[in-house]
């Protein structure tokens, strides 16, 4: 699967709709949804408030605010704000640093509708802060689950728009019902300028025509499962950010076998610690938390690729 995604949804209509339902609170009809499609949208994930906070966060990031982002440069004297956040694609791990981050991280009405799809024990290992100004490239095809593996198939994404988030701006695409199967697709490093360098994975039964643009508006979330295939194109637009805050979830009462298990550690007891408790009770908690990551940007085409 080598073809660019359409412009537009070629999928039927009242497919579309049904799968794009925004949902205001965290039921069992959430659940059904999210079961049959692999994501449900949420109407109001943060309120305009937190939303200016981010953004205004953001900026504060970027400068160094929070202290120097790995792998990016300080701040160039008279640069403009606007022209330091070009500067970023991606900054990882904000909530490290950043009180706004780790309020978003655990905004309880978020958390509400995560226990309601993983359960009551729910731990948050990474957030993703995407800026994306114009011309900056999106994500091929993925799932979250490849990157972040689990030993129970509870890994569940959270992707809040700060900016409205549309297919000209290089909104989510998903393949709805994609992670009905389970598997993990190979993978395959491209050539692609319209993607980061993250490698992208191939060779999966479903087809572009049934790819749907998940567009949202600031403040509004698409929450969906680890084993959802989706991606996201370039920002098309002639000015302006794509900017959302993309968090990672799972069951606390599952192991997290995330990065490479220290030496003399064998595979099915490595458990990755650096995690925040955002729901209920750890049952690993006798392990302890340690502190691992920083905040470090991704690296996109402009820059070459650091494989």
């Amino acid at each position: 699967m080598t073809a660019t995604v359409p412009s537009a949804p070629t999928v039927p209509a009242a497919v579309s709709a049904d799968a794009l339902r925004r949902f205001d609170a965290a039921g069992e009809d959430f659940v059904r949804h999210f079961d049959q499609h692999g994501f449900g949208i949420l109407a109001e994930a943060l309120t305009a408030a937190q939303v200016e906070s981010l953004t205004t966060e953001a900026v504060e990031l970027c400068a160094g605010g929070r202290g120097q982002i790995g792998g990016s440069e300080p701040r160039r004297p008279g640069e403009s704000d606007a022209d330091l956040l070009r500067r970023f694609l991606c900054i990882h791990q904000p909530h490290k640093v950043s009180e706004v981050a780790m309020a978003a991280l655990t905004e309880p009405r978020i958390v509400d509708f995560l226990t309601a799809v993983i359960g009551p024990n729910v731990k948050a290992m990474q957030s993703m802060l995407f800026i994306k100004s114009e011309g900056k490239p999106g994500q091929a095809w993925h799932q979250d689950e490849f990157f972040i593996p689990t030993r129970d198939r509870s890994l569940t994404a959270v992707w809040i728009a700060l900016d409205d988030a549309t297919v000209e701006n290089g909104c989510l695409w998903v393949l709805p019902g994609s992670h009905r199967r389970g598997v993990i697709y190979p993978d395959r490093e491209h050539d692609d300028p319209d993607f980061d360098c993250s490698v992208e994975l191939y060779d999966f039964p479903y087809d572009e025509a049934d790819a749907v643009p998940v567009e949202l508006a600031a403040g509004e979330a698409v929450v969906f499962n680890g084993y959802l295939l989706h991606r996201s194109l370039r920002n098309s637009g002639r000015h302006g950010y794509r900017r959302a805050l993309t968090n990672h979830y799972m069951s606390a009462e599952s192991l997290l076998p995330w990065q490479a298990p220290p030496q003399g550690v064998h595979i099915a007891k490595h458990d990755w610690r650096d995690i925040v408790l955002v729901a209920g009770e750890d049952p690993y908690a006798w392990k302890g938390t340690v502190d691992l990551t920083r905040p470090h940007t991704r690296p996109d085409r402009d820059g070459g690729c650091d494989r």
